[in-house]
């Protein structure tokens, strides 16, 4: 059960795929040594492109990389490669039709010391709303490798949201994932917990408070935003009749609100949302952004037993 940091995982990871496909380049905006991509630099000094820290022109030089065939990795902090470079990954990526993956690391309360003006609580929600996108938010080191390994034949603008350090482990080694698909993680018919990211290890504790109290609670890793898993999900809700969501994220445009759109022709189903409510980000440690936010496993056992 592997728990190292996410992004080691980023820098081993491509560091393999890039020695094996030479059409490979990394992008940076002067943050090759936060996500570990400096350790490479003079292997493939060519191939890892510093941009300086203009996140907008990152985006434009990927579009052009990927005009002429390569394969473009664009990687900065999450509200910088999608609210702040929103109009060039809009156009010059999605309405050109490019294939880009963007990483966004430390999306929502994973800022933590960075403090609001590099929380994000909107980038999935940016994301999701450009049409033909794929939006995925990794729920381990496992997931991330694989999904990287995967995403050498991604076509069109993948959006991959991490936590840059380490996550609790919840998959095993050799673990495969398929785009368009959740994971369930837990069984369970009186409830059903969908969640994402960081979001998980909540959601994992809170079906345990809810089982001390003879509740029986299944879990989904809904790591696959868009496109979301509607069988499985319509699955889930009919057999428990109530769903609750649990994302690291505004309720607003994130994994919420792509449930409730998929169940919306849906009949006898209550949907409940754990996620920010009409709040910006702030300085803190994750536990206490946590109970800040709302967020806890018990906040989402709450919304079961009460």
């Amino acid at each position: 059960m592997s728990e190292k940091d996410l992004r080691t995982i980023y820098t081993e990871t491509m560091a393999s795929l890039m020695a094996r496909d030479e059409s490979i380049v990394l992008l940076e905006a002067d943050l090759a040594s936060a996500i570990t991509t400096h350790q490479m630099s003079e292997r493939y000094q060519e191939r890892i492109i510093n941009c300086g820290i203009q996140e907008a022109n990152m985006i434009g030089s990927a579009a052009g990389l990927s005009v002429v065939g390569l394969k473009p990795y664009v990687h900065s902090f999450a509200p910088f490669v999608t609210r702040r470079a929103y109009d060039q990954v809009f156009l010059s990526i999605g309405y050109a039709k490019q294939n880009v993956v963007i990483i966004g690391s430390d999306g929502g309360v994973s800022a933590e010391h960075n403090g609001g003006t590099h929380m994000p609580f909107e980038d999935i929600a940016l994301m999701r709303a450009i049409p033909n996108s794929t939006v995925l938010e990794m729920s381990d080191a496992v997931m991330f490798k694989d999904i990287l390994t995967q995403s050498t034949m991604f076509n069109g603008l993948t959006y991959i949201r991490i936590k840059r350090k380490a996550m609790r482990a919840i998959y095993r080694e050799g673990t495969t994932f398929k785009i368009g698909t959740g994971k369930v993680l837990k069984e369970g018919h009186d409830a059903v917990i969908v969640a994402t990211g960081i979001m998980l290890e909540e959601a994992l504790n809170a079906a345990e408070i809810c089982a001390e109290q003879g509740y029986s609670v299944a879990v989904i890793d809904m790591f696959s935003i868009k496109p979301l898993d509607h069988d499985l999900l319509k699955r889930y809700a009919k057999l428990t009749g109530h769903v609750i969501t649990a994302e690291n994220h505004n309720l607003v445009g994130g994994l919420h609100a792509a449930v409730c759109e998929s169940l919306a022709g849906e009949k006898d189903i209550v949907i409940d949302g754990i996620g920010v409510d009409e709040a910006f980000g702030q300085v803190g440690l994750t536990p206490y952004l946590k109970a800040v936010y709302h967020l806890t496993a018990q906040d989402i056992a709450n919304k079961i037993l009460t």
